[in-house]
């Protein structure tokens, strides 16, 4: 890759993100105040529809870290379960160096068992990436100055299961459980505990963003707040309906991402990096597939996606399958068709997993593949893919899939992803992630 020249007048870059999270915030209109999250939404560029490239977690911050989709990047697992990128060098901490940039890791990170392997410059020693050990460091090290230019990467764990404890015996009572939950006392105690959750990790990005103006940095810094995906939750996390791909996204800082704007054009988390590429002058390396965010922010172009594309190979256990979004119309592809009911070791446990698991969940059967409306079906409730109506659509996105598939050297082309030597997996036929995982020697 050719070298790009250093340049001290490059802005910082703030990257700040969650666990597990989707858009259960305040900004997108959900009754969870998240006031320090909502300032920055206000100040900022809002993206209502941004998704991650997988509805898992090191898959989905591979993808977006390296700026391609996750089996293109080798992400096809759990790095704490043995996987890993094809190239560490591939990280975007590699390519910011570069620039020039100086790079730190702070708290959770999920693409590499080892984090040296990723190049950051230093690594922040921490107890743990909870937001009560993160934040008193991360606030130090911001008010005592950071290295010019820099990329900080700040990691919590929350809102990772298991959730803080309820605030308030009242929350369970008021709450509304997300959409493909049913509203039961148990789901909303439970979401009363991701409620508490989503509190912490609001106070903590506050207690960030208010060390970051008392430095002295925040108007030369570009602050990019995300999440990897949607909620453990059953239907949620680990699916590739929105409710799994789902993410917040805002943004704010120099090149024009300021102003309260909010962006409704298709965006992947694959995109973040041409973005900072073209926004820092940075080459942009040959493997990267997503396209810049600039021309909407410079209100160029509506749209720079005509679809988003997402997947999943192993979580806990093996469920192959992929996605294809457009604006109007979601196709889904399930790959493995040994196994048509929930890979249950596939969903954190939890009180809404007891209650569906007692009322049958585990016994559903579902189709290899699946076609929604999104615009009049917004919640992927029917499937239309028998619908002779819609059969030119649902064989133009099977078209779209596999074309996606292609050019990005899929490795489900070739069939069933093997389990890498040393990496774990869960049984498709077991009930929890917690249960023995097989070893591959």
């Amino acid at each position: 890759m050719e070298q790009a020249r250093p340049n001290i007048l490059q802005p910082n870059i703030l990257y700040i993100h969650s666990h597990d999270t989707g858009r259960y915030i305040q900004p997108y209109g959900h009754a969870l105040l998240t006031p320090h999250l909502q300032r920055l939404a206000e100040q900022g560029v809002l993206f209502r529809q941004a998704f991650s490239a997988s509805s898992t977690c090191s898959p989905s911050r591979a993808a977006l870290l390296t700026g391609q989709s996750p089996h293109s990047a080798g992400m096809l697992g759990l790095a704490h379960r043995g996987f890993s990128l094809y190239d560490y060098q591939q990280h975007l901490a590699n390519a910011l160096r570069a620039a020039g940039y100086s790079s730190l890791l702070l708290g959770m990170q999920h693409e590499a068992r080892d984090p040296t392997l990723l190049g950051y410059d230093e690594i922040v020693e921490v107890a743990s990436a909870d937001t009560k050990d993160v934040v008193p460091r991360a606030v130090q090290l911001l008010k005592s100055g950071l290295p010019q230019p820099c990329f900080l990467s700040i990691g919590f764990s929350e809102t990772h299961r298991p959730f803080h404890e309820p605030l308030s015996t009242q929350d369970e009572k008021y709450i509304l459980p997300p959409v493909p939950l049913p509203d039961t006392p148990e789901v909303r105690r439970d979401m009363a505990a991701f409620k508490a959750s989503v509190q912490k990790l609001d106070e903590a990005i506050g207690a960030v963003l208010a060390a970051l103006e008392e430095s002295g940095l925040a108007e030369h810094t570009l602050v990019i707040c995300t999440t990897d995906h949607g909620l453990a939750f059953p239907r949620m996390k680990c699916n590739l309906t929105d409710h799994g791909i789902g993410v917040m996204l805002l943004m704010r800082g120099p090149g024009g991402f300021r102003g309260g704007k909010v962006c409704d054009a298709l965006v992947s988390h694959i995109d973040i990096y041409p973005t900072l590429c073209e926004l820092l002058h940075v080459p942009r390396p040959e493997w990267v597939q997503g396209c810049s965010l600039l021309p909407l922010i410079r209100e160029e172009r509506e749209q720079i996606n005509e679809a988003i594309f997402a997947e999943v190979n192993y979580h806990a256990a093996y469920e192959p399958q992929r996605a294809v979004r457009t604006q109007r119309w979601k196709y889904i592809r399930y790959f493995d068709t040994h196994h048509r009911r929930p890979i249950l070791a596939n969903c954190d446990d939890g009180p809404t997993k007891d209650l569906l698991m007692r009322s049958g969940w585990g016994e559903a059967t579902r189709r290899d593949e699946e076609l929604y409306d999104l615009l009049f079906d917004p919640n992927e409730a029917c499937n239309r893919i028998d619908d002779p109506e819609l059969s030119t659509i649902a064989d133009a996105m099977r078209q779209r899939l596999m074309q996606w598939m292609q050019a990005t050297h899929d490795p489900l082309l070739h069939g069933a992803i093997p389990l890498p030597t040393g990496a774990l997996a869960n049984s498709p036929d077991q009930t929890s992630p917690e249960e023995p995982a097989q070893l591959i020697e």
